[in-house]
């Protein structure tokens, strides 16, 4: 299948990169595709039209969330106690409010990998791939922006409030599908997105001096090169400042145009204000959102701090999934919230959990996914699967067939590689709407 370039190219926007002193932070959030440039490849049916991934860093624990062990003994189990959610099965007492609409999650207890350490352990979560010294694979936002492109004047791939670690990015892949990154959090008060003025759009005259400082890159280049890439960063810009410009821009990160009401369902709070957000980007158009929330290493004193960190999160994640579904989007759009691993199934000698890949759980809702269901199991002891273990290539086969992207079409690598979006997994069918 033939794969359309980008008319900068990688090399090109990474020169443009070099000057993020002059300010140039919006060719992060805007560098997409010419909109004319439509994709010419067959996809699958789509159930899900837009994904909000929740990620939570550190390495949150599946025994205190999703995944107790009520009969183990206590070194395994900690001293949370077990929940009955509204199906039947039980959580954590730290996630009351999901357990309540339980008939709308589905719960996969038997994730797995290998990579014990946090970079690795994350690129694995946010790419479907190992990682690999010679080359990173691009993020699944990116993959949907290169599929995708825009829609509705807004970016395909946005990051809330920032883009969540080096390997929420574009990877292989050029500059042009990266996130955009609202470098604020919601809720702070005076809340900003960079770049953007939720009241006038763009200042002009700031906006034309980033793009006079753009065009300067150019004098690095041979002349016919040059000359392509002035041409294409014209078309850019055109449409970035029409993009950032307008209102329906403006509304969507416009998070005080939100009734009161709702905003303090969510939670005045970090988690709150950060899914609010998420649920106006999609329901404005934008097709992937990442949220990242929380610190999750929890290597000491494990239960205080689920108590402590828990409750905004499970607070937000339900009234995320309730006003989805009130306002007709949770069929439409899947909720994914995951972490880069779990943590080990024995308390440590500090009262906490230390990192574990071998088993652990990720909640899944709306977009083409069933509700009420768990998928798979750990042990006794929550130490590995005891069936139906689900990989990282797993879970990204599935997620790109909800959004109608197959998985294994190959794309170009540097060097005119061909590479799979997504290499060996299978595709979950249980848990499938």
């Amino acid at each position: 299948m033939r794969c359309l370039g980008n008319p900068l190219g990688r090399r090109g926007f990474m020169t443009v990169g070099a000057f993020g002193g002059l300010g140039l932070t919006m060719g992060d959030l805007f560098r997409q595709r010419a909109l004319a440039d439509q994709k010419q490849y067959d996809f699958l049916e789509a159930k899900a039209e837009s994904v909000i991934h929740i990620y939570l860093p550190g390495g949150i624990a599946h025994q205190e969330t999703f995944d107790p062990k009520p009969y183990s003994p206590l070194e395994y189990r900690g001293e949370l106690k077990p929940i009955k959610t509204k199906t039947g099965d039980i959580f954590s007492e730290t996630v009351p409010r999901l357990a309540g609409i339980s008939d709308r999650l589905t719960v996969i207890r038997s994730m797995s990998h290998g990579e014990a350490a946090h970079e690795r352990g994350t690129h694995n979560m946010f790419t479907g791939y190992k990682p690999s010294p010679a080359l990173i694979f691009p993020s699944f936002g990116s993959v949907v922006s290169h599929e995708y492109g825009p829609r509705n004047d807004l970016p395909p791939y946005v990051a809330v409030p920032s883009t969540a670690n080096e390997f929420a990015g574009t990877g292989y892949l050029s500059s042009s599908y990266g996130p955009f990154s609202l470098g604020a959090d919601p809720a702070n008060a005076g809340f900003r997105v960079q770049d953007l003025n939720l009241t006038n759009g763009v200042d002009a005259a700031r906006f034309q001096r980033r793009r006079s400082a753009l065009d300067a890159v150019n004098s690095y280049f041979a002349d016919k090169q040059k000359s392509d890439n002035i041409a294409a960063m014209d078309t850019f810009y055109q449409r970035a400042y029409s993009l950032i410009s307008s209102d329906k821009a403006r509304e969507a990160f416009n998070i005080e145009a939100e009734d009161a009401a709702m905003r303090d369902r969510y939670g005045r709070n970090a988690a709150g204000q950060r899914l609010l957000m998420a649920r106006r980007l999609v329901e404005s158009g934008v097709r992937f959102v990442t949220v990242t929330y929380g610190g999750w290493d929890m290597h000491n004193q494990i239960s205080a701090g689920m108590r402590r960190d828990m409750p905004p999160l499970d607070q937000a994640l339900a009234a995320l999934i309730e006003d989805l579904e009130s306002r007709g989007l949770l069929s439409k759009t899947l909720v994914m919230v995951s972490s880069e691993f779990g943590r080990t199934p024995k308390i440590n000698n500090e009262a906490g959990r230390d990192h574990w890949p071998k088993v652990f759980s990720v909640m899944l809702a709306g977009g083409g996914v069933k509700g009420g269901m768990v998928y798979g199991a750990s042990d006794a002891t929550a130490t590995e699967p005891e069936f139906d273990p689900v990989s990282p290539e797993d879970l990204a086969t599935t997620m790109y067939q909800l959004l109608g992207i197959v998985a294994d079409k190959e794309l170009m690598s540097p060097g005119d590689r061909p590479i799979e979006i997504c290499d060996g997994g299978k595709v979950i069918q249980d848990i499938l709407a």
